[in-house]
């Protein structure tokens, strides 16, 4: 076996919440498949991301974050996580250079064990944000955590190592044909990309307790005839009535900020004009119960 044949093969990246796995997952495909938040468990799905390298096509699959759930929809994602991370071929273990390695890192690593078929990558990321000591400190902590397959660092934002990033974990895949065509970058349908963009949009700036209560449809995507407009209906679920008035705001103002937020970004991602009709509906209790949750694609 010669080390210039094409490599293929699967990739998630786990860690705590918000250690930059969807900013990463995004930076390596070079476009925006993954929304991204402050607020944790923003990722409710297993998005595929696509990677193109002369070398070999990397599928990153980005998952929730690993959690002690408290509600079904917690022990949903929990499974989404449970099995992608059974089924993937490296996992990459994410975490920040300035921040310590704590409990709920050690945790995560603790569970990598469940999956002895994958091989495991540390990733030390945000090191644009730390003192080169502070990452030579955490990149010391990590190697004694485990006998990694790799130790990489890295910056998401500034691009730093991205490319050997890529070129190791391509190395660790196994010898393989293509398994998406060159010009895909996810496989996701453009109206559940849609719907993340929107769900994104309404993220920023919530209180802490509403950002899980929230999920977002796709009713309708229809091109005008007369026009270049596409018109996108879409709903917006909470699951109380007080939500509802936090979600709309004082005279309609704070769901048109979210409109006009989430309208930019679908633009740039369909390359049209977009005319976007929210509204905002209450689903009592959604996250517990299971009929509304399949109704809403958990």
């Amino acid at each position: 076996m010669t080390g210039t044949e094409f490599r293929a093969g699967f990739v998630s990246f786990v860690g705590r919440p918000n250690v930059g796995k969807s900013t990463l997952t995004n930076a390596l495909v070079g476009e925006k498949v993954a929304i991204t938040s402050s607020k944790p468990q923003t990722t409710r799905r297993a998005i595929r991301g696509i990677v193109h390298q002369p070398t070999g096509q990397l599928v990153v699959v980005d998952t929730p974050g690993m959690h002690r759930p408290r509600t079904l929809l917690g022990e949903r994602l929990n499974s989404v996580v449970q099995d992608t991370l059974a089924d993937v071929d490296v996992i990459g273990f994410c975490v920040p250079a300035g921040e310590r390695i704590g409990p709920g890192d050690k945790y995560i690593n603790e569970q990598l064990d469940s999956f002895p078929r994958a091989k495991k990558v540390a990733i030390v990321t945000k090191i644009d944000a730390a003192p080169r000591p502070t990452v030579a400190e955490q990149l010391q902590a990590v190697s004694e955590l485990r006998d990694w397959d790799a130790i990489i660092p890295i910056s998401s934002l500034e691009g730093i190592q991205l490319d050997i990033l890529a070129r190791e974990l391509i190395a660790l895949m196994p010898v393989s044909a293509p398994l998406y065509p060159a010009d895909a970058v996810t496989d996701e349908g453009l109206e559940a990309r849609v719907a993340e963009l929107i769900r994104e949009a309404v993220l920023e700036g919530v209180q802490d307790e509403l950002p899980h209560s929230i999920a977002v449809t796709v009713d309708d995507m229809v091109e005008r005839e007369d026009s270049e407009l596409m018109d996108i209906y879409a709903n917006l679920f909470v699951e109380r009535d007080s939500q509802k008035g936090i979600i709309i705001g004082h005279g309609g103002e704070r769901l048109a900020e979210v409109g006009a937020r989430a309208r930019k970004q679908i633009e740039a991602l369909l390359g049209r004009r977009v005319y976007l009709s929210l509204r905002v509906k209450v689903a009592k209790d959604w996250q517990r119960d299971p009929k509304q949750l399949g109704r809403l694609g958990f």
